[in-house]
């Protein structure tokens, strides 16, 4: 496992668009299909990082807490699985189910989306507006495993509520801190 940050994508940027296979559903899915109303997360996590383990449920509680007031979340795996097989599509559908994740959880199999939004670690968070253009990018919260800070979710919530609220959100956003995603040979 290294430690790794996001690599912090320009705000404003237009999210890419993708169709990938949902390994909940069994079926593809693409950004226009799974969008929120008012705002987008787009997390990429995958299933053995001691990182992602560490914020699954305060990920769910907030894609819970927010799913009714117009913000969908979409999570992407995009490690090799053939050097990874822990992150294999059949072991994310079981991951979703144990983890009780209320969205798409996407397989990223050629790597393109992953560099398309430049991603670096897992988990790497994006928010995106209504119009798809990035408005925060950077960590859950200041929680990591074994530093003993209660997870909030507080950076992440609030770039949410900066966006239903249509105010600036002029807080620092600080790099996501993870495993580097598993990029094929």
């Amino acid at each position: 496992m290294s430690l790794t940050p996001s690599n912090m994508l320009p705000l404003g940027t237009k999210a890419k668009n993708f169709n990938l296979m949902d390994t909940i559903s069994n079926s593809l899915i693409s950004l226009q299909e799974a969008k929120g109303l008012k705002a987008t997360v787009i997390m990429f996590i995958c299933n053995h990082c001691p990182f992602v383990i560490h914020v699954n449920s305060e990920i769910v509680k907030i894609a819970k807490e927010y799913k009714s007031k117009g913000v969908n979340f979409i999570a992407i795996s995009s490690n090799d699985v053939e050097n990874y097989p822990q992150d294999s599509p059949e072991k994310m559908t079981q991951n979703a189910m144990d983890e009780g994740y209320i969205f798409p959880y996407l397989y990223d199999q050629t790597q393109e989306v992953a560099k398309a939004y430049q991603a670096a670690c897992t988990p790497d968070f994006y928010v995106f507006n209504k119009d798809l253009e990035l408005t925060y990018r950077g960590q859950l919260d200041n929680s990591r495993p074994g530093n003993n800070i209660p997870l909030s979710g507080s950076d992440l919530r609030h770039a949410l509520n900066c966006i239903l609220e249509n105010k600036e959100n002029k807080e620092t956003q600080k790099p996501s801190m993870g495993c580097n995603i598993k990029w094929k040979k």
